[in-house]
């Protein structure tokens, strides 16, 4: 598959069929994910592929009232989504079901190997998310060049002791998303809506028009 096809056709999946996922086409997910760009060269990331049904109904049942919180801020306008009704509904049936995927990723990093720049700019660190997330992405489009859905999510994270304890993290490793895997119940899109470049990319200064990009 072209690179840009997978790029572009990437939606997050909330439909999964049962079928099984190979641990050889699970490998090969993994070893796209090893290569992303990383400080220092570090390698902070680390994930646990969690199949088991006990577990993976333990992980559903933390995650369903952070999910309950977040649609009830939809709800009352404290949280903004650029959805349709549809789009909750689906993630509303991801939650519920949540235990069903085929495979809960989990993806941990090691804080120590993490350089985050701007943790003393008086905001949230973004940095320190910069050498963990590009292997996520990797790991997506890996997974979408295998014909696999994926959803990405970091609502667990919340309960991150408890996640520790259920799965074994040491210690000096903290969790950073949870990733959905499996064959998906629907066909994937041609192309992602997202907004136009000219509201995203700008030159010399913020704000201004990069010439050649279409409005």
């Amino acid at each position: 598959m072209n690179l840009l096809k997978a790029i572009q056709s990437n939606i997050t999946c909330r439909y999964y069929k049962d079928d099984l996922v190979q641990d050889e086409v699970l490998a090969r997910v993994f070893d796209a994910a090893r290569y992303a760009p990383n400080g220092g060269n570090r390698q902070p990331v680390r994930f646990i592929a969690v199949r088991n049904e006990v577990t993976k109904k333990t992980l559903r049942d933390l995650y369903l009232p952070y999910w309950r919180d977040y649609t009830k801020g939809i709800d009352l306008g404290e949280i903004k989504v650029n959805s349709v009704r549809r789009m909750l509904e689906d993630a509303n049936y991801f939650a519920d079901n949540l235990h069903t995927v085929p495979v809960i990723v989990v993806v941990c990093a090691k804080l120590q190997d993490v350089h985050p720049t701007d943790h003393e700019l008086g905001r949230l660190s973004i940095v320190g998310g910069a050498s963990v997330y590009p292997a996520v992405q990797n790991m997506l489009l890996a997974a979408r060049m295998e014909g696999l859905g994926t959803a990405l999510t970091t609502l667990l994270c919340h309960e991150e002791p408890k996640v520790k304890e259920l799965l074994g993290i040491p210690e000096d490793i903290s969790t950073a998303a949870h990733v959905t895997l499996g064959y998906p119940q629907k066909d994937f899109p041609k192309k992602l809506v997202r907004r136009p470049l000219s509201e995203s990319v700008f030159s010399e200064r913020y704000g201004d028009s990069l010439s050649g990009i279409e409005s």
